[in-house]
């Protein structure tokens, strides 16, 4: 082993222990790591800012302004107050309830720009009535990742493998909608069983709620019209942005300018409003990754799981599918499955099998993946840090216990999924 892939390997996991054990800010943690992959040339200035993936930072910038925005009319504040008196202020079907809005509303757009949405609205009905939010937050994180594995655009996987095996948005929703609906309901059971104690509020609370008027909540109607027409448009763009030829933080950032254009809101403010420490946790996770890559660590590790199944093609998939789930719980999921696709190109080249279950494989192993760990997915950061901007903690090991045992399990029911209809 070279002294620099010793070297990335050693920074990353000295990272990753940092932010799991939190002894520092994670933002300050992975900048630091990044820092010092420059600094002993594992990554040279230009590689670093090649690897940072600016679409995802695009709309995450794109999405947190037109949030931000739309945050001063008090439509969050209306649809909150709706919702909990809609379902009585019962915690558990506010749970539900949101969270099938997000896996539904993820798998139509993206999960990031989904969670921007729905976790202030949360933020709003647990701070009214008093509860944790924590056990609301991380629901719809899980539902965020189990809906945008269901289609093309749901996650940027998805994107990557449709365009590299010719599969289009009907091809997703026929193979991964099922196995993924009896995911969603089968974790929400175990959710339920998790949380069952610990969803008890005022009921003097309640009774406050149930005699707000959410219709006082609204307090620029000409602004909330032209932030839905804006954000309407946005997600139109999101949904057409491969045949528009146009990456979605082009469509992001557009939408954003235009919203700062005729609202006439103050973009000092809107900018104070941005999650920049969010910002640089990706942008110095990307740095950190990229170094992984650079060095061969992640080719490595996607050839070894390759060689290990010795060319058995059901144990391949399965090992596909677990695989990338371990591994894109802790790495960020784009570079692992780029580097998978070519592997498995060369696959179907040299082999007389049908290779569309590995394509399944992959998809659901890198995107129901992100679910076991805080730093799995760019959902799960972006929570995270809106929790935190609200001075709720969302930590790593709060998180990862919940999360990974239900990753864990999704990954069973998928392997289980794909030997009956697939590959038995």
């Amino acid at each position: 082993m070279s002294f620099n892939v010793l070297s990335a390997v050693l920074i990353f996991l000295f990272v990753l222990g940092l932010v799991i054990t939190e002894k520092i800010n994670r933002t300050v943690a992975v900048m630091v790591g990044a820092s010092v992959m420059i600094l002993m040339r594992i990554l040279s200035p230009e590689d670093a800012v090649a690897y940072i993936d600016f679409n995802t930072i695009g709309v995450l910038i794109g999405m947190m302004i037109v949030v931000a925005i739309v945050k001063t009319t008090g439509v969050f504040e209306f649809l909150a107050i709706y919702s909990a008196k809609k379902v009585k202020g019962d915690p558990w079907k506010i749970i539900l309830v949101f969270s099938v809005i997000t896996a539904v509303t993820s798998a139509l757009l993206d999960n990031v720009t989904t969670v921007m949405l729905i976790a202030p609205m949360t933020l709003i009905i647990t701070n009214t009535l008093g509860l944790d939010p924590i056990p609301f937050l991380i629901p719809e994180i899980i539902a965020s990742n189990i809906g945008g594995t269901s289609t093309l655009i749901g996650d940027p996987p998805n994107i990557m493998i449709g365009s590299a095996a010719n599969l289009g948005f009907s091809d997703f929703v026929v193979n991964l909608l099922p196995v993924t609906s009896v995911i969603f309901i089968i974790t929400f059971a175990i959710i339920k069983y998790i949380y069952k104690d610990k969803l008890v509020f005022d009921k003097d609370k309640l009774d406050l709620i149930m005699k707000f008027d959410e219709k006082k909540s609204i307090a620029d109607h000409p602004l909330l019209k032209k932030s839905i027409t804006v954000l309407i448009f946005i997600m139109v763009g999101f949904f057409l942005h491969k045949f528009l030829d146009y990456p979605s933080s082009i469509i992001a950032m557009s939408g954003a300018v235009l919203l700062l254009l005729i609202s006439g809101a103050d973009v000092e403010e809107i900018f104070k409003s941005v999650e920049w420490p969010t910002i640089f946790f990706f942008a110095g996770l990307f740095i950190l990754v990229g170094g992984l890559e650079k060095v061969g660590v992640i080719h490595f590790m996607a050839e070894g799981i390759l060689d290990f199944t010795e060319g058995h093609f059901i144990l391949t998939a399965i090992v596909i599918l677990w695989g990338s789930a371990i591994m894109s719980s802790f790495l960020d999921n784009i570079p692992f499955v780029a580097t998978l696709i070519p592997l498995i190109i060369a696959i179907g080249e040299n082999s007389p099998a049908d290779i569309t279950p590995l394509w399944w494989a992959i998809s659901l192993g890198a995107c129901l993946g992100g679910n076991g760990t805080l730093i799995g997915a760019s959902a799960n950061v972006v929570v995270a840090g809106i929790a935190e901007r609200q001075g709720h903690k969302l930590g790593f090991t709060r998180y990862m216990k919940v999360g990974f045992p239900l990753m864990i399990l999704s990954i069973a029911i998928s392997t289980v999924y794909l030997l009956v209809f697939y590959l038995l």
